[in-house]
């Protein structure tokens, strides 16, 4: 349990999606000028990666992984090659039919992450933390707490900065840093933060 709640926090705070590997910046950048805004964003990645990332893992170590048809007499047969189109194909299905499923049981959840739900397809932090799983040769179970973390993390991410430029528009900020100029130096400060944890052992 401890090995899980390890990956969790270190998925959450030291390999920060957005803060340490700068995945996801262009949905960050755009959806974090109000902390509402932010936190329905947050909770649909959250979902997204918990579904995707161990649904990949699944896909990866039965199929496309070197050996993984030894069962069919194909042993030697390496399709990771298709990991990219196969990752992406499989985003795009979980999000769509996520998006189907909340308009049917859950019409207001679906009203507030509705207009989120297909900016996260083409997100690349949400392809990207398939690849980091199987970068790490992630069982499904760690898998699985990997895409909690990396969601979590992402989320916190995007809120704080949220809740940050809420604040500067009150803020006397010189007119040439007005808009994205102080939108990435607070992100490059956020980031010094999170790379401040580097070391810490959870």
């Amino acid at each position: 349990m401890s090995e899980l709640a390890n990956i969790v926090l270190r998925a959450m705070f030291l390999e920060n999606l957005a803060l340490v590997f700068l995945l996801g910046m262009c949905t960050y950048i755009a959806v974090s000028k109000r902390v509402a805004t932010a936190i329905g964003l947050g909770i649909a990645v959250i979902v997204v990666q918990l579904i995707t990332v161990p649904v990949n893992n699944l896909i990866y170590q039965h199929i496309l992984a070197p050996g993984a048809l030894a069962w069919a007499g194909l042993d030697t047969l390496d399709l990771s090659y298709l990991k990219f189109v196969t990752f992406i194909g499989v985003i795009a299905a979980l999000v769509q039919m996520l998006e189907v499923a909340m308009a049917r049981f859950t019409p207001v959840l679906h009203q507030t992450l509705g207009i989120y739900l297909p900016l996260l397809t083409v997100n690349c932090a949400i392809l990207g933390a398939s690849l980091l799983m199987v970068q790490r040769s992630y069982d499904f179970t760690g898998s699985l707490a990997y895409g909690l973390g990396v969601g979590l993390g992402w989320a916190l991410a995007v809120v704080l900065f949220a809740a940050i430029r809420e604040r500067m528009r009150y803020s006397d900020v010189p007119v040439g840093l007005q808009g994205l100029g102080i939108a990435f130096i607070v992100t490059g400060l956020l980031a010094f933060g999170f790379a401040g944890l580097t070391g810490i052992e959870f």
